[in-house]
């Protein structure tokens, strides 16, 4: 386990160094309790925060954790929520102080890819929301951007139509076909090789396997 915790601390150094390149900071803990405690001391009193489709922050009790912060303006999903009250919320998320998010996969160059269906999340990662936490479990690192790529489609892609209940070949197989279903959650494929407004995005590392 030691050797273990060392490589991914190696990994993730690796990675801040080339985000900071790419004007995004980056941060590591080996833990998601360490990592989800510095999220939560980051979000200052009295701010707007949105929230993306992610198990990750799911895993970590931070969704549970967010609506106990009494000072916060919180956008974000409940069961059962009509697509117009959910498409309010996309709409002010857009505006928030902080948008919390995960990543389908991260690249020891630094470069995030991300797969989105109706396109919120990867919207806002894009531009709006005055900062963005990117939490990211360490089986999300890949060596480069064609394996990333890959891991978004053929691993995080069907393990989330699973989760969702869609009726898609890849929720059967395991395996993305490119499809064109109807519960096609492949919408949108986002490449984020840079921020063009420094430190904007930051990239919380976890020496954990979390999320898809």
């Amino acid at each position: 386990m030691k050797n273990k915790q060392q490589h991914y601390k190696n990994q993730a150094e690796t990675i801040i160094k080339n985000l900071e390149k790419r004007h995004m900071a980056g941060s590591y803990f080996p833990s998601a309790k360490e990592a989800g405690d510095f999220l939560m001391s980051e979000i200052k009193e009295g701010s707007s925060v949105g929230v993306g489709g992610t198990q990750t922050l799911e895993e970590m009790g931070i969704k549970e954790a967010l609506p106990k912060r009494e000072d916060l303006t919180l956008y974000l999903r409940k069961p059962n929520q009509t697509y117009a009250d959910m498409e309010e919320l996309y709409i002010k998320s857009f505006s928030a102080d902080y948008y919390l998010m995960s990543t389908n996969a991260i690249t020891l160059n630094g470069e995030l890819f991300n797969i989105d269906g109706l396109g919120n999340r990867t919207a806002a990662l894009i531009y709006g929301p005055k900062k963005v936490f990117v939490v990211c479990g360490i089986n999300k690192v890949c060596p480069d951007l064609d394996s990333a790529i890959s891991r978004a489609r053929n691993t995080a892609a069907p393990e989330n139509c699973i989760r969702l209940e869609k009726n898609t070949p890849c929720s059967k197989t395991g395996k993305c076909i490119d499809c064109m279903s109807e519960d096609t959650i492949c919408s949108q494929f986002v490449y984020t090789r840079h921020s063009a407004i420094p430190g904007r995005i930051h990239v919380i590392l976890i020496g954990e396997s979390l999320g898809y």
